[in-house]
């Protein structure tokens, strides 16, 4: 199991020097992975990205959310095109990084909709996830659909939806992606997602209800990660964590990043990857009762 932290709890730049400053970040805090944020996969420097991550021994994973002008919900077909060459780009950028996992908001835009999505942009959705994960299974990726919460998107909501929908879809390498900030929004509970998600369960954030120092809020950690363990999940585990200390500017925007949640993210790090292993253990010696 990799324990990973997302490249946006150390820099807001990813640049050939951010690449390199957040991966050497992610090995000091204790994680095995790095999760970049493909804000744009056609110019993410893959090169600098591939070196620091033999420099510093990690594991990379790629992580974006669709916008207005690539949303593949849409009735424009010149929309949807965008979104799937934006969508086998970033597969692409995985691959070359020797990773093995896409996810994020990639069946839609990351924003708020003021309407329920349409037969014809859930169909359009569908089509365009069921061609991405084609191409990412002759590159070797797996293709994890985030379900967030109601003001990021208006197709997956929960993890039944996320179920749901990969049934139509129907491909061996398409997979849900949980997050523990959005369960908290919109599931009944922390357990019953994840049994519910569980063979199709790729993989995991994991982030407090206000996106700060886990275990300071109202996330349930101690039955999430019963839940984890109850499926032998083995995939990654990531800390995702945002604070107007660290801003990239677009999403920092969206995901209304305004508060200061903390200022020494190096302490974060540290704190969030014992947080994350402590859990684990502790859940483990479950096996000795």
């Amino acid at each position: 199991m990799d324990i990973g932290c997302h490249a946006l709890v150390w820099t807001g730049q990813f640049d050939s020097r951010g690449v390199r400053v957040a991966a050497e970040k992610t090995k000091t805090a204790g994680f095995d992975l790095i999760e970049y944020p493909l804000m744009d996969p056609f110019t993410f420097d893959t090169v600098a990205a591939r070196s620091a991550l033999a420099e510093y021994d990690l594991k990379a994973s790629a992580s974006l959310g669709l916008s207005e002008a690539t949303d593949v919900t849409s009735s424009d077909p010149a929309v949807v095109e965008a979104g799937e060459a934006l969508l086998i780009r970033a597969v692409d950028v995985v691959a070359d990084l020797g990773g093995k996992h896409l996810c994020g908001v990639i069946y839609s835009a990351m924003r708020k909709y003021m309407e329920p999505v349409s037969a014809r942009g859930l169909e359009n959705s569908k089509r365009t996830i069921g061609r991405v994960a084609d191409h990412a299974a002759d590159r070797g990726v797996n293709i994890a659909l985030e379900v967030v919460n109601r003001y990021e998107t208006n197709v997956l909501n929960t993890a039944r939806q996320a179920i749901m929908y990969l049934a139509e879809v129907d491909r061996p390498n398409l997979g849900v992606h949980l997050d523990t900030y959005h369960m908290n929004i919109e599931e009944s509970d922390m357990f019953s997602p994840v049994l519910d998600a569980a063979t199709s369960l790729q993989y995991v954030h994991v982030g407090e209800s206000h996106r700060g120092y886990l275990g300071t809020g109202s996330v349930d950690f101690d039955v999430f990660f019963k839940a984890l363990h109850r499926i032998s999940y083995r995939g990654p585990i990531t800390f995702e964590s945002f604070s107007s200390a660290v801003v990239a500017p677009d999403l920092s925007r969206m995901l209304g990043i305004w508060r200061t949640l903390w200022t020494d993210n190096d302490d974060l790090g540290a704190h969030a990857s014992a947080y994350i292993r402590d859990k684990i253990k502790a859940i483990d010696t479950i096996r000795l009762h």
